[in-house]
C-alpha cells in the first residue's frame, strides 16, 4: 500500500491529477483505507498490517521513521482549516484518532484508542480520550519502535491501589 502512496505521490508532484486518483481508488478498494496523494509520509515510515482501514484527511504530514497502527484516523476540527501534523519517530497505535490543527511533535508515544484534539509535546506518551500525558519516553527501559522478537511468558496480575 505504501509503494501505491508513494507512486501517486510522485505523480501528484508532478500536477498529474488522474493517475493519483486511480491508484487512491485502488488503495480504497483493496486495502479499505484513504491515503491521499497530497498527504507528506517521511521515509522509514510505515503502516501496521499494510494500512488497513486507515483514513488520513488531505493535507496530514507524516515524519521520518514513524509507526501507523490500523485503523488510524486523521482529521479537521471544524472550523480550523489546518490538519495534524506528526513528527519523526512517533508511535501511534490502533484505533488512534488524531483531529484538528495539531502539532505531534518528535518522539511521542500515542497509545491504542486514544483520541488526540491538542499537540503533543516532544518525547511525550499520552493515551485515552481525550488524549493526556500518562509518561515520557525518557523514561521507558525499552525502545518502542525497534519491533523486538517475541517474548516468553505472561504479563502480571493487575493489582489493586490503595487510594
Amino acid at each position: 500500500m505504501l509503494t501505491l502512496y508513494r507512486i501517486a505521490h510522485f505523480f501528484f508532484k508532478l500536477n498529474i491529477p488522474i493517475i493519483p486518483r486511480i491508484i487512491e481508488g485502488i488503495i480504497f478498494l483493496f486495502f479499505n483505507s484513504r491515503i491521499p496523494s497530497d498527504v507528506e509520509i517521511g521515509k522509514g515510515s510505515y503502516f501496521a498490517y499494510k494500512g488497513l482501514s486507515t483514513l488520513l484527511v488531505r493535507g496530514t504530514i507524516i515524519g521520518k521513521n514513524c509507526f501507523i497502527g490500523m485503523r488510524v484516523t486523521t482529521g479537521r476540527n471544524h472550523p480550523y482549516k489546518d490538519v495534524p501534523q506528526i513528527g519523526d519517530n512517533v508511535f501511534i497505535g490502533t484505533n488512534s484518532v488524531l483531529i484538528g490543527p495539531i502539532m505531534v511533535e518528535d518522539d511521542v508515544i500515542i497509545s491504542p484508542n486514544s483520541v488526540v484534539n491538542k499537540s503533543v509535546p516532544k518525547g511525550a506518551i499520552v493515551g485515552g480520550i481525550p488524549a493526556k500525558i500518562i509518561g515520557w519516553k525518557k523514561d521507558l527501559n525499552y525502545e518502542i519502535l525497534d519491533n523486538p522478537k517475541y517474548k516468553i511468558g505472561k504479563m502480571p496480575f493487575l493489582i489493586e491501589k490503595n487510594v
